[in-house]
């Protein structure tokens, strides 16, 4: 592989690269499949910027896996993994389960507990 090919990859711009050179697929190729610009993908590649939220799901279909790390087995972990495999900020699932971002940022960061009603919620929906 190429000196740029990186081995352990650890920002999600690297992942991508790795895939890709993997994969054998140009930058433009990588950009179709995730729905943005070709300097998109060079840009988070190069680790110039981080994608959105929103394009999480499309690159994790790519990679086939989700390229966060994330404990599975507390709840702040399965809040995020859920958020990044729908592509949701804080905010939007807030608002999906009726508290504010602030609110779901506080659980994830493990400074608070949903109460039960949003716990029910919760285990239905993760």
């Amino acid at each position: 592989m190429p000196i740029s090919y990186p081995e352990s990859p650890v920002s999600i711009g690297d992942h991508i690269r790795k895939k890709r050179m993997e994969l054998k697929l140009l930058q433009k190729d990588v950009a179709k499949i995730c729905g943005v610009s070709e300097d998109c993908i060079t840009n988070w590649e190069k680790n110039r910027n981080t994608p959105q939220i929103q394009y999480y799901p499309r690159i994790s279909n790519f990679l086939g896996y989700l390229p966060f790390d994330v404990d599975l087995r507390t709840l702040p972990g399965k809040l995020k993994a859920h958020r990044y495999i729908n592509g949701l900020s804080q905010k939007q699932l807030g608002k999906i389960l009726g508290v504010d971002g602030a609110t779901v940022c506080s659980w994830e960061l493990e400074e608070n507990k949903p109460h039960k009603a949003i716990l029910t919620k919760l285990d239905m929906m993760l």
